[in-house]
């Protein structure tokens, strides 16, 4: 079984239904060539000053990892408000939850936040990452019941083949249940060019290839996470609040700073529970120090 391979103008109807099926799917030219040059060109110049992981058995000692991508990369908003993987990510994870308040039944949609930004370098030489599912972050369990707690992208900086180190999925693993074990012949590679994007959900068991090429590969990977679970990259000290005031409220909103509809998130300020965007978007609360 491979992965499916889609157009960026599939609807958003069709890219859900392969991930629900598959687990995953591969979306071709999420982003046009000039971008995803521009992108090559900042990663790879500040992925340079970055040493090698020292883990040898999860992040890889030819392997170079850099967060802080909103802070480091002026095109990270193109990724994370492009429709193709934010609909996607709203599509998944905001499943409506029926409650009581008193004797008022009411619909409770949970918000999306940004987790974890990261510039994966892989050198020749490295060796497989061992297969894993990033929503064990949460120790979720599995089979997943009632919602996923990851939508995730990985964008191709630079070509992915089978050789240099491309993502391996296994397909339909995220309907496994927590005693099966994952295996090295049941992946399949992500292969993709430059400029395509893998979009997968936390529950699918996944991991970086072996580079047995003679070039590194680079890849960006972000993900939407539930808004009440703990984000995996904290964003409240590796950006600035300068950084985050010049981003659209949308986006303020998912890297954290917003009070979401059950009020998760907010910042009492006399005595009123208020949202952090609207304490960002106001001077005055700047001046006084309160943020």
């Amino acid at each position: 079984m491979s992965l499916v391979k889609l157009s960026k103008d599939s609807t958003i109807h069709e890219i859900v239904s392969i991930i629900k099926r598959d687990g995953g799917v591969i979306i071709e030219n999420f982003l046009d060539d000039d971008t995803t040059q521009d992108i090559y060109q900042t990663l790879s110049q500040q992925l340079e000053l970055i040493p090698n992981g020292v883990d040898d058995y999860f992040a890889g000692t030819k392997t170079r990892r850099m967060s802080r991508l909103f802070a480091r990369l002026p095109q990270m908003p193109l990724v994370a408000m492009n429709p193709v993987f934010l609909d996607t990510a709203k599509a998944i994870l905001q499943t409506p939850l029926q409650a009581w308040s008193g004797e008022l039944q009411i619909e409770l949609c949970p918000d999306i936040q940004v987790g974890v930004t990261q510039a994966i370098q892989i050198w020749p030489g490295q060796k497989a990452q061992p297969l894993h599912r990033d929503d064990t972050v949460w120790m979720w369990q599995h089979p997943v019941y009632g919602r996923e707690a990851r939508v995730q992208i990985m964008f191709a900086v630079t070509d992915f083949t089978e050789e240099n180190g491309a993502t391996r999925v296994i397909p339909a693993s995220h309907l496994w249940d927590d005693e099966r074990a994952p295996k090295e012949d049941e992946t399949v590679a992500a292969e993709m060019k430059a400029g395509d994007a893998l979009i997968w959900i936390g529950s699918t068991y996944h991991g970086g290839g072996a580079n047995v090429s003679n070039e590194p590969r680079i890849g960006l990977t972000m993900s939407y996470d539930l808004g009440f679970l703990r984000q995996e990259e904290n964003h409240y000290l590796s950006l600035s609040t300068e950084t985050v005031k010049n981003f659209p409220d949308e986006l303020k909103g998912l890297l954290g700073w917003n009070m979401s509809t059950t009020f998760v998130g907010f910042v009492e300020h006399d005595g009123i529970m208020m949202n952090p965007i609207d304490m960002l978007n106001n001077q005055e609360f700047k001046t006084t120090g309160i943020i």
